[in-house]
C-alpha cells in the first residue's frame, strides 16, 4: 500500500501560518486516516499529538508492565501564579502509568500529603525510514496551598513505585517556596539556546553553585525540532525532549525551570500554534493570558522583583510562522502587566525575557517587529532589564533610550532606568554551537576590553528584508558558553547586581541597575 504525502506545497507553505499549515494537513490527515498505518506518515517529519492539545486520539492504553517497573525521569519545577504558596511538579515516564501522584512533605522521611497528578501524553507518528513513533507521556501535578518561604520535598509515582518506599529515598527532591516579603537578597539565573548537548549539561554544576531561586530560559529549550522555520517540513525529533528533561533534572527538579517559547519551540503538527508540545511537557503560570494558546507569556513576582515571560514569535518579523497570532493581545496584555508591575507596592525591579533581540549585532541581528511592538513599551513602564536568547553568544548593550545610547555602561558601571534607558542582555550561549559576531569585530568582556565606538549591523523588517544600521550600544561581547547571574538586593537602596558568568565560573561581565539614590 502506498502511503499519501502529507506535506504542504514550499510555494504554498511560503504564504502559510502556522495556524493555516496546522489546518491543511488535519484536513488532508482526516481525508485519508484509513491509508495510514501507525507507524508512518511520509511526505515530512510530522507529528501528532493528544491530551495538551486536544487531538482525536484515544486516550492511551495503560502499560501492562508492573508499576514497579515503570521510572520517572526528568523532573522540573515551576512556579504557579503565586511562587509564595504555589508549585507545579512535572515529570515523565516511559510507558502510560495508573494513578500518577506527588507525595510532598516538610522533611525527606515524611512524605504526608499525597496529591494526584495530571497524564498528558504525546503522540508523534513515524516516518518511514527515518524513525519508528514516538509516545511520550508527561505528567503535572499542581501543588497549592504552601507555605511562604518554606523548604519542601517531594516525590514522584504512580501505582505500584511510591517515593514514600524505602528503597525510593533517593528519588526524592525538595523545593523552597518564595518567601512572604521581598529578603535582602536573592539570585536568579537565565539563559537560552541549551540544547542537547555535554556544552549543555555543563551548565547543571556552574548554575546550582549561584543556589538561584528560579531559572529563566529564553526560548529555543531542546531542539527537537533543529530547523527552527515553524514549518511542516521542519526536521524533528520527539525523543530530543526525553534527554533534554533527563539532562537538566539535576537543577530543574529543584530550582524552578521557568521558560519561553523560541523559534525551535514551534512544532507545527500539534496545535495551529505549534505549541501543543509545551502544553504537555510543561506547566507555567496562569497569569491573565490564557496558558492554553500562548503557554510562554505569564508574569510571576518574587521577592521585590517582577518577572514577564513573551513570546516573541508574536511579533518577529524576521521568522514569520506565528507572526500575529495573538491579534495584539500579547501586547495589549503586556502593557497592563508591566504598568500593574510598575504600580506594586513591594516590586522594586521588572525583568522582561523573551527569544528574539531587540537589540543584537551577532548572527540573527536585531528584529525590528520587537523593536516596533514591545520596546516603546518597555520605555514607558521603565522595565529595568531585558534578556533574550536566539544569538548563541553573550552580548550587552549601554542603556538604550529612543534606539541609542542613552548612557555608556563600562563593566562594573552602573545605571538608573528612569534617567538613562535600558539595558538589553543576549544570554544566548546556553550550550547550542555558537555563533561570532560581525567580521573584524572581536570579542570584549571583563579583564579583555577592546571598545569600539561602533558596529556595522543589520535589523529585520516587516518585508523580511535586512536593513543595515550602524550601533553604537555594543559594549560587551563573548563568543564562549555563559549564563546571568543576578542578584537582587532589597531595602533603602534596592538594585539589581548584574553578572555574566562563563561555564568555567569566570566572571565575564558585571553591572548595576539601581532606581534612585
Amino acid at each position: 500500500m502506498e502511503i499519501p504525502d502529507f506535506g504542504i506545497p514550499p510555494r504554498l507553505a511560503q504564504r502559510m501560518s502556522m495556524a493555516e499549515q496546522h489546518e491543511y494537513l488535519r484536513t488532508r490527515l482526516s481525508r485519508r486516516r484509513a491509508l495510514v498505518t501507525a507507524g508512518a506518515v511520509a511526505g515530512g517529519l510530522l507529528t501528532g499529538c493528544s491530551g495538551a492539545a486536544g487531538a482525536d486520539r484515544p486516550a492511551p492504553a495503560t502499560s501492562k508492565a508492573p508499576g514497579s517497573a515503570v521510572i520517572p525521569f526528568g523532573r522540573h519545577l515551576a512556579f504557579g501564579a503565586d511562587p509564595k504558596t504555589q508549585m507545579r511538579v512535572s515529570w515523565q515516564v516511559p510507558l502510560a502509568v495508573r494513578a500518577p501522584f506527588v507525595r510532598v512533605g516538610l522533611r525527606p522521611d515524611d512524605l504526608g500529603a499525597k496529591v494526584a497528578a495530571e497524564l498528558r501524553d504525546l503522540h508523534t507518528p513515524g516516518v518511514r525510514g527515518v524513525r519508528p513513533a514516538v509516545e511520550q507521556y508527561y505528567l503535572h501535578a499542581a501543588l497549592d496551598g504552601l507555605r511562604p518561604g518554606t523548604t519542601y520535598y517531594y516525590g514522584v509515582g504512580h501505582e505500584g513505585f511510591d517515593p514514600a518506599s524505602p528503597g525510593r529515598r533517593p528519588t526524592v527532591h525538595s523545593f523552597r517556596t518564595a518567601p512572604a516579603a521581598p529578603p535582602e537578597r536573592f539570585v536568579f539565573t537565565a539563559f537560552g539556546d541549551q540544547g542537547v548537548s555535554g556544552d549543555a549539561a555543563a551548565n547543571n554544576p556552574v548554575l546550582l553553585r549561584q543556589n538561584p531561586a528560579f531559572h529563566l530560559h529564553a526560548g529555543d529549550i531542546c531542539y527537537a525540532n533543529p530547523t527552527g522555520r515553524g514549518k511542516d517540513s521542519d526536521a524533528f525529533d520527539a525523543t530530543q525532549w526525553d534527554l533534554f528533561l533527563k539532562q537538566t533534572e539535576p537543577v530543574a527538579g529543584s530550582v524552578p525551570w521557568m521558560v519561553t517559547t523560541g523559534n525551535h519551540d514551534m512544532e507545527a503538527w500539534y496545535s495551529p500554534d505549534g505549541y501543543g508540545g509545551q502544553l504537555a511537557r510543561f506547566s507555567l503560570p496562569d497569569s491573565g493570558f490564557d496558558p492554553r494558546t500562548a503557554p510562554g507569556v505569564y508574569a510571576f513576582t518574587y521577592g521585590n522583583v517582577g518577572v514577564v515571560a513573551l513570546d516573541a514569535n508574536d511579533v518577529s518579523y524576521e521568522i514569520p510562522a506565528n507572526f500575529g497570532y495573538t491579534q495584539g493581545r500579547q501586547t495589549r496584555w503586556l502593557d497592563r502587566t508591566l504598568g500593574e508591575l510598575r504600580a506594586a507596592r513591594d516590586v522594586d525591579f521588572v525583568v522582561v525575557f523573551f527569544h528574539h533581540c531587540a537589540y543584537s549585532t551577532s548572527t540573527h541581528a536585531s528584529d525590528g517587529g520587537v523593536r516596533a511592538e514591545w520596546v516603546p513599551l518597555f520605555a514607558r513602564h521603565q522595565v529595568d532589564l531585558v534578556i533574550n536568547g536566539h544569538n548563541h553568544v553573550y552580548e550587552r548593550t549601554d542603556a538604550v533610550r529612543n534606539g541609542e545610547v542613552g548612557r555608556p555602561v563600562p563593566i562594573g558601571g552602573s545605571t538608573d532606568p528612569r534617567r538613562d534607558g535600558i539595558v538589553y542582555v543576549t544570554a544566548g550561549g546556553g550550550g547550542k554551537t555558537l555563533y561570532g559576531f560581525p567580521a573584524g569585530v572581536r570579542d570584549s568582556y571583563e579583564g579583555h576590553v577592546r571598545d569600539r565606538e561602533s558596529v556595522a549591523s543589520f535589523r529585520w523588517t516587516r518585508s523580511r528584508d535586512r536593513r543595515d544600521e550602524t550601533v553604537g550600544w555594543s559594549r560587551v561581547r563573548y563568543t564562549g558558553f555563559s549564563f546571568l547571574a543576578v542578584e537582587a538586593v532589597s531595602g533603602a537602596a534596592p538594585r539589581l547586581e548584574v553578572s555574566a558568568l562563563a561555564q568555567s565560573g569566570e566572571r565575564i561581565d558585571h553591572f548595576e541597575v539601581r532606581r534612585g539614590g
